[in-house]
């Protein structure tokens, strides 16, 4: 590739002569990049480690730097880097962490189940799965929207994608994913590690809760391979797909994607669901008038909603884009550069780990007048119109896009109606403070107090 002579080079973040960046990366990451493009601009470096040993970090914050590192020069910027090296040992080498001809494969064999049109079946789970919900809660005064919204993410997604009640399951995941997020972070972070063979108390810690996942995933395929013919839930399609040109996707493969859409497939839509009805908690007026949509739409409980009532819900749509835009549940998206590379007149060595931050993006002052304001209008087709493709960018972008997006929009935005057309909101906690690992982290609880609507 090809730089221009007028290219410079990125600003080094200021930081401690010892460790570098590293601790305020750890720390404080989603305020360590803010700090840094607001003191240095769009494209910023940072130098993680002692003196020797220290790493550089390259992070773009412009909608059109993002465009280009995700799309434009997708080619160059490859999950190559230490932090998918890491995340690949953890969850395997699933369609989120697989590159070049394995990913190409994987994406081929799985593209078939997320068409449209079989997404759009699933909203009478969703719907089913609400109403189960907003039955537990009766007599229940308040509620803790983060863990709920987990759990009901979570149920989703067990009779979505794998067909089986997962609420046994529930414990397994919330106790396994948190710690093993955080330990491949500090690994991918680290300049000096111990190898995973070591019995170290973390590496076996690590190793006790993989095994844990490995085997729920194992339980779940195990129960899709009697059938002689396809199951209709996404994990039985998973164990029969397969083509001439690709084959059958073998043991390992079959984990590793169920692990990849068990991870991926309700953390998302989990965080969007808690910052939607947490904001809406927080302002209720807003409740007020996305409630008066979801009555006219979807009338009495007894109806069950389809996918096409989301197109018939725009102001709550716009509701849940704010959500996501504010509290994006990838808050950082790593890449590695292949060759030297110009982005935003900046140079990015070959070889150089690179970030971009949806989290930074989308608060940018350059496409969000008052950022950390709440306003779902920044989402009518006009003003999305006026802003830069990758001003918003929750799902990623480029050729490696979320390919569950259309599955995640549908949950979130049917979800939230069913337990709006039952329930009304009050918020009792004020902001919830969070925090990033390799998914965005609520660091206290959202608490609301719900009332029926009757």
């Amino acid at each position: 590739m090809t730089i221009s002579t007028g290219v410079r080079e990125a600003p080094i973040v200021a930081a401690n002569l010892l460790l570098g960046s590293m601790n305020d990366l750890l720390r404080d990451p989603l305020g360590t990049y803010e700090r840094a493009r607001r003191d240095h601009g769009d494209v910023v470096r940072f130098r993680a480690g002692p003196p020797g040993l220290r790493a550089d970090v390259y992070a773009v914050f412009s909608a059109e730097g993002a465009q280009q590192v995700l799309a434009g020069q997708a080619a160059n910027f490859r999950k190559d880097n230490v932090f998918y090296e890491e995340l690949r040992q953890t969850i395997g080498n699933g369609l989120l962490t697989s590159q070049d001809d394995v990913y190409l494969r994987q994406r081929r064999l799985v593209q078939p189940l997320f068409t449209r049109r079989r997404v759009d079946g699933y909203a009478g789970l969703v719907d089913a799965e609400g109403a189960a919900l907003a039955a537990e809660w009766r007599g229940r005064g308040t509620v803790e929207l983060v863990g709920e919204m987990h759990r009901f993410a979570l149920r989703m997604v067990g009779r979505i994608l794998f067909g089986t009640d997962m609420e046994k399951a529930f414990d397994v995941v919330e106790r396994t994913l948190p710690p093993l997020q955080g330990y491949s972070l500090k690994r991918g972070l680290s300049p000096l590690k111990s190898p995973r063979a070591w019995p170290t108390p973390a590496n076996r810690g690590a190793a006790r809760l993989q095994g844990e996942l490995f085997a729920l995933c194992d339980e779940i395929i195990d129960s899709r391979r009697g059938g002689a013919g396809a199951s209709d839930d996404l994990a039985g399609l998973l164990v029969h797909a397969g083509n001439a040109q690709d084959g059958r996707l073998d043991a390992d493969e079959l984990r590793e994607q169920v692990l990849i859409f068990l991870v991926a497939g309700h953390e998302t839509t989990a965080t969007a669901l808690a910052f939607t009805l947490h904001l809406l908690a927080r302002h209720p007026e807003e409740q007020r008038r996305v409630q008066e949509e979801v009555d006219r739409v979807l009338g009495g409980a007894d109806r069950v909603p389809s996918a096409a009532d989301v197109a018939a819900l725009p102001r709550l749509t716009r509701v849940v884009k704010e959500a996501m835009r504010l509290y994006p549940s990838a808050p950082v998206i790593g890449r590695r550069s292949v060759a030297d590379a110009d982005i935003d007149g900046v140079r990015i060595p070959a070889g150089a780990d690179v970030i971009v931050s949806p989290w930074v993006t989308q608060r940018h002052p350059a496409y969000w007048s008052e950022p950390e304001r709440f306003d779902p209008d920044r989402f009518t087709p006009e003003a999305e119109a006026e802003r830069p493709r990758y001003a918003w960018f929750p799902f990623g972008g480029g050729p490696r896009a979320c390919i569950g997006q259309h599955l995640s929009m549908l949950e979130s935005v049917l979800g939230v109606a069913v337990l709006l057309r039952d329930y009304a909101f009050e918020d009792v906690e004020g902001e919830v403070p969070v925090g990033a690992g390799v998914t965005l982290m609520a660091k206290g609880a959202a608490r609301a107090r719900i009332s029926s609507r009757g």
